[in-house]
């Protein structure tokens, strides 16, 4: 019988090489009763590499809350588990925020073994300022909800990294690109893989390239902060504005006529062709 709760290690694992697994993790992964993880036919490849036997159990979406009580049931017993994802470091957007939350609340001790994270690997590849970032992982799969999400992170000053897959990629950097007007980019696919890619240049230069060349693989996108300030009374009062004037409001913010167009007519509750009839009758 062991005596006292186990220890959750939270184990980051490669992004794609799997070389880049660190000393520590493979020793933790070794000693471990337990390997929790999101998908064990992954994991288990892993393993294997590393001559590694453990027993696997599930952990993600759509068990996480079951599995989290019966974890937090093995570590109270003495067993020690570690958690991984299927690449990176757990938590950052994937699983494992629910069990570290109850194993804290258990006072079962909680220790991380640092590694890879996709999106501090692309922000260095990708040529923006690294100052100051924000993570903002994947963004709402509803347009409506891209919209206005982007809507309100347009004026962020610190650089932008978000996740993306490759049947979202173009409709979410057409979005990006309508909302933020025409910033710097890097869109980063393959990490640390053969075939790593780092697309450089502008969001309309990026997306023209997408548009040539069919997305593939899973994506770290890096946007350059917003180099206007947010406006307080200005933008509050854009529906008082004749068209031309919020239309041109936009334009000074970096976007395009067209884009600008479209952003006044969504403020203003009309469509893009009612816009574009009032600015040429007042001419």
């Amino acid at each position: 019988m062991k005596e006292g709760p186990g220890i959750l290690y939270i184990v980051s694992t490669p992004i794609g090489n799997l070389e880049d697994i660190t000393i520590r993790a493979i020793k933790v992964l070794s000693e471990v009763d337990i390997v929790a993880c999101e998908d064990t036919r992954h994991t288990l490849k892993l393993l294997n590499h590393l001559n590694i036997k453990k027993p696997l159990i599930s952990y993600h979406d759509n068990n996480r809350t079951m599995r989290t009580g019966q974890l937090i049931e093995k570590l109270l017993a003495g067993n020690s588990i570690a958690l991984v994802s299927d690449a990176g470091t757990p938590l950052i957007s994937d699983p494992g925020e629910e069990l570290v939350s109850a194993a804290a609340e258990n006072g079962i001790k909680i220790t991380v073994i640092p590694g890879c994270t996709a999106s501090v690997a692309a922000l260095v590849l990708s040529g923006l300022s690294t100052g100051r970032f924000a993570f903002e992982g994947f963004l709402p799969q509803r347009r409506s909800e891209r919209i206005r999400y982007l809507e309100n992170i347009k004026y962020e000053e610190r650089t932008l990294i978000f996740y993306e897959g490759p049947h979202r990629l173009k409709a979410m950097l057409n979005d990006v690109l309508e909302v933020f007007g025409d910033r710097k980019c890097a869109v980063v696919r393959e990490l640390t893989k053969i075939h790593e890619e780092v697309v450089r240049g502008s969001l309309s230069q990026i997306l023209s390239h997408f548009e040539s060349n069919e997305p593939r693989g899973e994506f770290v996108i890096v946007v350059e902060g917003s180099k206007n300030k947010a406006p307080s009374e200005e933008k509050q009062n854009l529906a008082e504005l004749s068209v031309e004037e919020h239309v041109n409001y936009y334009i000074k913010q970096g976007q395009s006529r067209m884009q600008a167009m479209k952003s006044a007519a969504r403020d203003r509750g009309m469509s893009k062709r009612e816009i574009y009839d009032i600015l040429n009758t007042d001419k």
